[in-house]
């Protein structure tokens, strides 16, 4: 009887053990089958029909001696990059100066940035005040293409006070005096047109602009009329942005892809954004409702341009 039941018992434990076993397989298949893939350009541009795509390494979008962002990044197989009119917003950001393939991102206070989140870095000066974080990066490089063009009466950024910092009243000799939430205007002939003088209202306006500011100035639009130049923007402390720098098109497929830059806090460098986990530079347009950068999340809905 003894036996029987052990016999029995064993039988029982064997058939439990590989019950438990198919059990584990058919929830590790399931869990293979739902599984969500990364996001990452070339899966993308394969759901949206360019199959050859796929197989383009990624370290072939990267040219390393390339000097600016149209000559550093190529597009996929399949894709034309925009051309824009060489006077342009967009054709400035395109052509945008990259320090070195090898330079790393650094903070204000010449601390190197860790996170793995570049493919590179826009050869800009920096500065060495906490000034320069991601609402000021998108406002400088508006500024400084309208300043490189003299269109002077262009420039003009709103505090979170709401105030207008016009350039062209700081060019004409005057400066901000700034008494808790009392801001106005006052006269300082050390101010003029000169570009040492521009950078200094720009970190005026750095101090007291912000996301916050920024998203208000700027005027929503659908993301089916994506361009160069648009911006992402949650305003908020935090908040954050982030700058549409590059597209390109797939005439075949209609696909858009797109390339991003920022800057973050502490200040730091403006830098090109990784679009994916394989290190390409392109995020594809074919989102539904979310848009996830590196550092950060965006709804479709806080897609925005400039007046």
């Amino acid at each position: 009887m003894k036996k029987e039941y052990k016999s029995a018992l064993k039988s029982k434990l064997i058939n439990g053990l590989i019950c438990i076993f198919g059990m584990c397989l058919f929830l590790f298949a399931a869990c293979e089958t739902n599984r969500q893939p990364q996001s990452s350009m070339v899966q993308d541009l394969t759901i949206a029909g360019d199959a050859d795509t796929a197989e383009i390494p990624v370290e072939s979008l990267i040219i390393a001696e390339g000097q600016t962002i149209a000559e550093r990044f190529d597009v996929p197989e399949g894709f034309t990059r925009l051309n824009p009119e060489a006077e342009s917003f967009a054709y400035y950001l395109q052509n945008l100066p990259l320090k070195p393939d090898d330079a790393k991102v650094k903070y204000y206070d010449g601390r190197e940035k860790l996170r793995d989140v570049y493919l590179a870095v826009v050869d800009f000066s920096l500065g060495e005040r906490d000034l320069q974080q991601c609402a000021d990066a998108v406002i400088r490089l508006r500024a400084e293409y309208l300043y490189a063009r003299d269109r002077y009466d262009e420039i003009h950024f709103n505090f979170v006070s709401g105030f207008n910092a016009e350039f062209s009243k700081w060019a004409d000799g005057n400066g901000i005096s700034v008494d808790g939430s009392k801001v106005s205007w006052k006269t300082n002939s050390n101010n003029n047109s000169s570009y040492k003088s521009f950078q200094k209202y720009l970190d005026i306006v750095y101090a007291y602009a912000s996301t916050l500011s920024l998203e208000k100035e700027l005027i929503a639009k659908p993301l089916s009329d994506l361009a160069i130049g648009d911006v992402f923007i949650q305003g908020g402390a935090p908040g954050h942005c982030v700058i549409v720098v590059d597209m390109a098109v797939n005439q075949n497929t209609g696909e858009r892809i797109f390339m991003l830059a920022q800057s973050y806090m502490p200040a730091q460098d403006i830098q090109v954004l990784k679009g994916d986990s394989e290190g390409s530079p392109w995020f594809s347009a074919s989102i539904k409702d979310i848009l996830k950068t590196p550092e950060w999340t965006f709804e479709a809905s806080d897609l925005k341009t400039w007046e």
